[in-house]
Formats: structure tokens, sequence, C-alpha cells
């Protein structure tokens, strides 16, 4: 029997390096990976669908599936997760001590829908008493000017939100002082420069993300791998043997932290910050699945909800494909 082929747009994780390299492959498929920056992966599958299989921002997923277009099914493989805490930039001299003083600031975000600047707005609110409707959000390309949204938004009258001039970029602004903030999911320019003009609002980012999982009990879900609906509908196996690959290498990741003879990763102390982490957050630290991962999604969809991204609530069972929800035993 020919194996199916589906083309595979994703970034080159490690946790995904072994369906990018052939030393795992899914029963019956023959993936053709296709590795980009996930910005131009999203864009490619949101505006034009041209893979089979994708990363996805979790985001636009939502989005998606709110308005029944384009047509994807995900499993829940979490292809990215990040705390956000230390992707909140301010001008240095813009009186931005804490949270709260973003009240009333020009923040810019390169796109209102992105998953980082979802969870960190969610953050924001049910954290710190920083709604979205209490700052005016200023949208265009970090590095470069004319970024776009790349799905349209109905979002609430009360939000202030304005697009920046088509030959600025939020970098340049938030050096100059031209907005007093900056969030996104990469950090600017300016401050990997070491611009003296611009800092993190929480130096300490690790100390302030460790206590939010401690509290909350979330690790930020920024990715999914969504499916072409009219490939489930002809072939209704290829979520569950996707599934199963992700899972076998994740498990490689997992058993090359734990190979202590020899470092596999360029980090010298990685035994250490593996220990640190687990002692954290469990031996599972990157848990795919839907109960595993239900409280972090449940959230991430209230916080779509609320912000006015998607128009209702959706049960989290119907965000995947229903052969990923439960398993055999023998």
């Amino acid at each position: 029997m020919n194996k199916l082929n589906l083309s595979f747009g994703c970034w080159n994780y490690d946790r995904v390096a072994p369906l990018l390299d052939g030393s795992i492959q899914p029963k019956g498929i023959a993936l053709n990976p296709l590795t980009m920056e996930v910005e131009e992966t999203f864009w490619r599958m949101m505006r034009h669908q041209e893979f089979d299989v994708a990363e996805l921002s979790l985001s636009s997923y939502l989005i998606a599936r709110d308005k029944g277009m384009p047509r994807f099914l995900a499993i829940p493989v979490f292809v990215s997760r990040m705390f956000r805490h230390s992707c909140i930039f301010v001008n240095a001299h813009a009186g931005i001590e804490q949270p709260v003083d973003l009240r009333g600031k020009r923040v810019g975000i390169p796109e209102y829908q992105l998953t980082a600047c979802l969870w960190i707005r969610g953050i924001l609110q049910h954290e710190y008493d920083v709604h979205p409707k209490d700052i005016q959000w200023k949208i265009g390309g970090e590095e470069s000017p004319g970024r776009i949204e790349k799905v349209s938004l109905q979002l609430p009258d009360e939000l202030d939100i304005q697009p920046i001039g088509p030959h600025q970029t939020l970098n340049d602004m938030l050096e100059k002082g031209e907005i007093d903030a900056f969030i996104g999911p990469r950090a600017p320019s300016s401050f990997l420069a070491g611009s003296p003009n611009v800092r993190r609002l929480f130096p300490d980012y690790v100390r302030e993300e460790q206590a939010y999982f401690e509290r909350t009990g979330i690790f930020p879900i920024m990715h999914v791998i969504a499916i072409k609906e009219e490939i489930l509908a002809r072939h209704p196996w290829v979520a569950m043997n996707l599934y199963q690959a992700f899972l076998q290498a994740k498990k490689v990741v997992y058993e090359g932290f734990r190979q202590t003879a020899a470092l596999k990763v360029t980090l010298p102390w990685l035994t250490a910050e593996v220990e640190r982490t687990e002692k954290i957050m469990g031996k599972d630290f990157w848990p795919y699945g839907v109960e595993a991962n239900r409280h972090t999604l449940e959230a991430a969809v209230n916080y779509s909800y609320e912000q006015g991204m998607i128009q209702k609530p959706v049960d989290i069972e119907a965000l995947f494909a229903s052969s990923t929800l439960e398993s055999y035993t023998i």
C-alpha cells in the first residue's frame, strides 16, 4: 500500500526534528516537511491554505473555528509553548514601573490576534487588573512597515486600536518614545542591541513566570498542529497516526535530556535546568493531549472570547479530532 503524501509546514523544533529527518515516520504517511519561520507558515496557511498539515497559531485557529473558515481541525500537539512575561517591553522614560502603569499608555503590537498578545492581555487583565480597554493599541510591523492582520476581526467598539503610519515600525517608535510599550513574541531589535531607551517591564521575568505557573497551573500554549478537514474527511486515520508520531518525537527529546554522560544540547548546566523544571512542573513538563491541557486551553478560549476575537466560547473537545480524545487499552 502506498503511503499518503502530506505536505507539512513547521519550524524545526527539537520536539519535531525526528519527524523532519525521517527517523520517526507516522504510520501510513510520507511527510514532506517544509521548514520556515512561524510567521511565514501561519500567513501561508491562514491566507492561502497551502499545506495539508501545519503548525498554526492557537489564536488564529480559534478564530478560524469560530468563523468556520478556513476549515482546519487540530490534534492536541502543542509544538510551541512559552511563558510571556518576558515579552512586555517599555520605553525607559515612559514612567512604566509596574503593570498598572500601562493604563492609558500607547502600546504597540504587531497584530491584535497574535497568540502571544492574547495571553499577555489575559494575564494583564486577570493578574493585574489592566483591561484591554484601558490601553491605546497601536498596530503595525515590528521591524518592517506594512504588517496587517492575517484574519479580519470584529473587535469591541470600546477598544482604542489604531494602525501606525505606512512607513513606521513599532521598534523605532518604541525607542523614540512615540509609543510607551511594546508587546509581541519577538524582542524588538532596539532592546537586543542594548538601547538604553528600551527595557523589559519584568526584569526578573523568570521569577514572575514561575510564580504565575505555581499560582495558576498554566503553561501558555502558543501553537497547535492543524490538518485540513478535507484530508481528514477522506482519511480519518491520519489524525491519530500523526498524534502518535508527535508523541514519539517528544519522547526522543526527553530521553536526550536525561543522557548525562554527554550533553546533547549546547547548554553547560542543562541537567540542572531539567531537574529544576521537573521539580516545578513535573516529569512531563511539555504535555500533549486534551486532558493534561484542559485548564490551559479553557483559559485561552476564555481570553479570546473576552477580548472579542471569537463570538462564542467553544467546547475544548470540538477543537480536536475526536479520535485523539481517547486511546485504546489492552
